[in-house]
């Protein structure tokens, strides 16, 4: 393993991904990250952090939050997944991927442990950041989930504050098949005594992050109810990634930003708050959300991928202006495709293809499902080649929406 990519091939190949292989790389138990960890000084515990969950929106709070704290100048770790064009965008500083010659090096180091722990991808990969934003001395970490929370690999850390984004359903197989159950997960990463801020109320969902925090002596916000509207607004102009969610999830950022300064962690400026979000790009490397990649026609690539976040995107384009509207589509195999093609529109033009991974739902499947839901369109053997249809058969004025999977989108992204 001399290379970056004979590194990466070897951690696909010989570890279970959630992301590429679905529930089989799902482990439900933190035992090979605890000795994964202890194999490595336990770096997890020489970092402060903030650890965030949710069904949607945790990527986008993530960037958020690390971005208002490198406007402070501090030396910010960002952990996030799964990645679009390059592994490494899992692992970034202030905005820099981690080098390739660390996760050679990482790989190489941990390869005695391999056969004894046996751990997945996304073990080793959070083990990696610990590792990574240890040695080089972060301020601070923000550690995104991967799925649900509570059994999650990250769920080892005690955290600055806990953030919980919202409740949608989704992995299902794994989370549960009810909001409160899906709750009940993310809510594990709430500790004891450590503030807890809530994204989204639902009245499904309060009851049990109440529960929780209440357990834990745990200080609870529901950012719905701590920061205004007229506050909210002030700033949302300053986002380079308005994003018809993204002020839910500004809101959970600033929320979860005051906490910081409640502890004295940071002071408040709206100056430095402002530049933190106008540069978001910038300072943290956040691309696949609303993304605009061309115009005439107007093509946006996005990244919403289950009934909420997807039913936010359709409101979205409701209000857009345009003459026909055309949707390149593709999704992963364990989600209810029927019930999410339910909500999309049956007057537009439809280009369905497979997402180049193995979790990918075959094309054919999809146009079925898609067909006996009403909507028209055509099956290609890519995401690029379905793109270039829909290009070729939209006029200047219409709007190309390319999304259903985050895979869908890496595929397509410059």
């Amino acid at each position: 393993m001399s290379t970056f990519l004979e590194t990466i091939e070897f951690m696909y190949e010989q570890l279970p991904m959630y992301q590429r292989q679905g529930q089989a790389a799902y482990k439900k138990d933190l035992s090979n990250i605890i000795a994964l960890c202890d194999k490595l000084g336990n770096p997890e515990l020489s970092i402060r952090t903030i650890h965030v969950a949710g069904t949607n929106g945790k990527g986008s709070v993530s960037h958020m939050i690390a971005s208002l704290l490198q406007e402070y100048n501090y030396k910010v770790g960002l952990y996030t997944s799964p990645h679009y064009k390059d592994f490494r965008e899992r692992i970034k500083i202030n905005g820099e991927l981690v080098s390739k010659l660390y996760v050679i090096g990482f790989i190489k180091r941990i390869k005695p442990y391999l056969e004894e722990i046996q751990p997945s991808f996304f073990e080793i990969t959070v083990a990696m950041a610990f590792d990574y934003f240890a040695k080089q001395k972060v301020d601070f970490a923000i550690i995104e989930t991967g799925v649900g929370g509570r059994l999650d690999s990250t769920n080892i850390i005690t955290p600055l504050i806990s953030i919980i984004t919202n409740i949608s359903i989704d992995h299902v197989q794994m989370l549960g098949d009810t909001l409160p159950k899906i709750a009940f997960e993310k809510a594990g990463i709430i500790k004891e005594k450590v503030p807890v801020v809530v994204g989204k109320r639902a009245p499904e969902t309060d009851d049990v992050f109440i529960r929780k925090a209440e357990t834990s002596n745990a200080p609870l916000s529901f950012a719905e109810d701590y920061l205004s509207n007229s506050e909210l607004n002030k700033f949302a102009k300053k986002l380079t990634y308005p994003g018809p969610y993204q002020n839910e999830n500004l809101r959970t950022a600033l929320t979860g930003f005051r906490i910081l300064e409640e502890l004295e962690i940071v002071k408040w400026q709206d100056k430095k708050v402002g530049k933190a979000l106008s540069k978001l790009r910038e300072n943290t490397y956040f691309i696949g959300r609303w993304e605009k990649l061309g115009e005439h026609p107007i093509i946006i690539a996005d990244s919403a991928h289950n009934e909420g976040g997807l039913k936010i995107a359709l409101e979205e384009l409701k209000k857009l202006k345009f003459e026909n509207l055309h949707f390149v589509l593709g999704f992963v195999n364990d989600k209810e495709v029927s019930k999410v093609l339910k909500m999309f529109p049956k007057e537009a033009s439809y280009y369905f293809a497979k997402a180049d991974i193995p979790r990918g739902l075959a094309v054919n499947l999809l146009l079925e499902q898609a067909t006996q839901t009403g909507l028209s369109g055509n099956a290609y053997s890519s995401v690029e080649n379905a793109l270039s249809a829909a290009k070729e058969a939209a006029s200047p004025n219409d709007l190309i929406y390319v999304g259903g999977s985050i895979f869908v989108v890496a595929e397509i992204l410059p």
